[in-house]
């Protein structure tokens, strides 16, 4: 299996200074600064990522975490609500699932007019919500998806109804280019427990085999100084093609939303035109230098948030 660098490359913003822009792409200057033979904007556009999630009032996770995220990259998020949760630090006290048919609007809407590069989905809620995101995703067209399948809160609520558990294999595992579960969601997906790496890779292969294009098994609820995560990318002739990513373990509470960051870091590196496996390796040193930034931060009396704008990038803009 092999190593990628990246994660390991540095804890301080200025060892990583972040993705180049893909070809064609450049930051935003500041407000004010202007450029030669810029008129007005009317020739560019930002890079659009969006997310299609639950609303964390907390502000943790969820949508919050992501348009935190999409921002800190260079990127302009938008978003349509599955959910509305009443949570916090400690943990949920309330979820109001939105109407299916508003989801659809808030997609038609968001799609129709400003359109989207990349799309980040988490929760959702039932299997009606499932269904919704799915016809979405074929009539817009929608491409660069990464599917994190949300299924508990780092507080230990459960977010997600059985059948749309059922759902979420059968109508978005073949429709997403990577669908980024943890240990306990992965366990969930296939009704076997996983508690070692040794049973990453059987579990990896059997997701890809339930349709996925590309599986990135995160490991960090599993014990150990080190954190392994396993990215899986389908093979052309049966043979998958593992990635044993690595990196030392960070000591702290704040992990509230990590994995909502992670997966909307790689949809934004996607969207910003990286191939798949550079864009995991690039969100994945994200992620560790916001938990470092986080770690010495108390926000509530439970499980904490990431620094997702430790050191915010400039937004970017590219030709239309």
């Amino acid at each position: 299996m092999k190593e990628p660098k990246g994660r390991e490359a540095g804890h301080a913003r200025n060892a990583v200074a972040g993705p180049a822009p893909a070809t064609g792409v450049v930051p935003l200057r500041r407000e004010g600064e202007g450029a030669e033979g810029d008129s007005g904007g009317a020739s560019l556009q930002y890079i659009r990522v969006l997310t299609i999630a639950g609303s964390d009032s907390g502000g943790g996770a969820g949508i919050q975490a992501d348009l935190k995220t999409m921002a800190a990259l260079g990127c302009y998020g938008m978003s349509a609500i599955t959910a509305l949760t009443a949570q916090n630090t400690r943990g949920v006290t309330a979820i109001h699932t939105a109407p299916a048919e508003f989801l659809t609007a808030q997609i038609d809407a968001v799609v129709g007019d400003i359109g989207a590069q990349a799309v980040k989905i988490g929760m959702l809620h039932s299997a009606e919500i499932v269904r919704v995101v799915a016809e979405a995703i074929d009539r817009h067209g929608l491409s660069r998806i990464v599917l994190d399948p949300v299924m508990v809160s780092a507080t230990g609520a459960q977010l997600i109804e059985q059948p749309a558990v059922d759902a979420l294999v059968r109508e978005l595992f073949t429709r997403c280019d990577i669908v980024t579960p943890n240990a306990d969601e992965a366990a969930l997906l296939l009704g076997k427990p996983i508690g070692s790496m040794v049973d990453m890779v059987p579990a990896a292969r059997a997701l890809l085999g339930l349709g996925a294009r590309a599986v990135l098994l995160k490991g960090g609820h599993l014990p150990g100084d080190e954190v392994h995560d396993l990215l899986a990318v389908a093979g052309e002739e049966g043979e998958p093609l593992l990635h044993d990513m690595r990196a030392t373990r960070i000591q702290t509470r704040n992990l509230h939303g990590a994995g909502c960051t992670l997966s909307s870091a790689i949809a934004s590196h996607m969207a910003l035109g990286m191939p798949l496996i550079q864009a995991v390796e690039a969100a994945r040193t994200y992620v560790h230098q916001a938990l470092l930034a986080g770690a010495g931060v108390k926000t509530g009396e439970g499980v904490g948030p990431l620094n997702h704008g430790f050191a915010p990038l400039a937004a970017c803009k590219q030709a239309i």
